[in-house]
């Protein structure tokens, strides 16, 4: 992943900072993974058991712990302003980053820090206390900046490409793996370096939203589910498309026309004033209205970022207000046990401004895929 610039990463460390402070936090402290990428910029070269912390307090500067082994990469990487505290092996990693720490503190932390360190904090620091990022700070990365949008427009734009590519070969007689295969290697192709997942979903199975791609040949007459993504210069790519191999029945047209209608009622739900389950309730609405409430099992979306699954989430309860730059996919979905299964699936960009070759869109939201939603017959 390509780095920002120090003063990104700065301002990001700010605003946390300040959220953490209006939350009633002592700080944010973020371990290895995404929240440190997104706030420092920084992946260590072994995401094991040595304790890399980041403290980021609601008052005063932030510091970081790293062991010794690894303080150098830090200090010559792409961040700057940053304290660096050392530990040795042989010290207590917890006693060095608690004494950074208030000891009555209650501090969010990053979703993906290990259990091991979490609790030796706690025993070195008896009367703090912690929870996940996601449950106390879920908007932390939520809304994304302009330079951020454009790196999942172009992400979305390689899912693109791929999709119009695998749509002019063979799917009849072939496993599903074999797509899925296809599908791997095509991602790579278009800038991605990483992919997260390739399902494809043939006949029967597309109704189990999340099938793994198998041994199950796909056949003349089989409507099949792909949902695939993953990451490029460090954003997530996530679309689905349905397709069917030769000519539909009245039945299967019918099923996708309410999953295409859905779809678009959950993309014109994204307005100013607009909370993230209103998306998931125009979805909802109309697959509900054509008699296919029951089989609509998941929520409408999810966010995404530095990973392809973050919050918000599209789903009902979830009362946030949709901000400018959140990103988003609207993915309903009609599954029919023993039969097949329709998803469509694009990422949005809510209220976008200032965004390269993006249109501004101050009172809607914009996609970020562009391929065909209508079904796509293929051999």
């Amino acid at each position: 992943m390509m780095p920002f610039s120090p003063s990104v990463y700065a301002d990001r460390r700010r605003r946390a900072a300040a959220q953490a402070a209006a939350a009633g936090l002592a700080g944010v402290l973020v371990t290895p993974g995404p929240d440190l990428r997104y706030f420092l910029g920084y992946t260590p070269a072994a995401e094991l058991e040595r304790l890399t912390l980041l403290a980021i307090p609601a008052e005063g500067d932030a510091v970081a712990v790293v062991p010794r082994l690894e303080a150098h990469d830090l200090e010559v990487g792409a961040v700057g302003g940053i304290e660096a505290v050392a530990w040795s092996d042989g010290e207590d990693e917890h006693a060095v980053a608690a004494r950074l720490l208030r000891p009555d503190g209650r501090y969010a932390i990053s979703d993906t820090a290990w259990a091991l360190h979490v609790l030796g904090l706690q025993r070195t620091l008896p009367a703090s206390s912690y929870a996940a990022v996601t449950d106390v700070l879920p908007m932390l990365r939520a809304a994304k900046s302009p330079e951020e949008v454009a790196r999942l427009a172009a992400a979305g734009a390689g899912a693109d490409a791929v999709f119009a590519e695998i749509v002019t070969r063979r799917f009849a007689g072939r496993a599903e793996r074999e797509v899925s295969e296809d599908l791997d290697a095509l991602l790579r192709e278009h800038g991605h370096e990483q992919v997260d997942f390739t399902l494809v979903c043939a006949g029967e199975n597309g109704a189990d939203p999340h099938h793994e791609a198998g041994d199950r040949v796909i056949r003349e007459g089989d409507m099949v589910v792909m949902d695939f993504g993953g990451l490029a210069d460090g954003y997530g790519s996530d679309t689905t498309r349905t397709v069917h191999v030769g000519a539909l029945s009245a039945r299967e047209q019918e099923v996708h026309d309410v999953v295409r209608a859905a779809q678009q009622a959950g993309v014109d739900a994204v307005r100013p004033g607009a909370t993230c389950q209103d998306v998931d309730r125009a979805s909802r609405a109309v697959i509900a209205d054509a008699g296919y409430g029951e089989f609509f099992v998941h929520r409408t979306g999810h966010g995404i970022g530095l990973t392809t699954h973050e919050p918000p989430y599209m789903v009902e309860g979830e009362e946030t207000p949709i901000q400018a730059g959140m990103c988003f996919s609207v993915e309903p979905g009609i599954y029919l046990p023993g039969e097949f299964g329709v998803r469509i699936e694009d990422i949005v960009v809510a209220f976008p401004a200032g965004v390269p070759g993006l249109a501004d869109a101050p009172d809607a939201g914009v996609r970020l895929n562009t391929s065909p939603h209508e079904v796509v017959v293929v051999e």
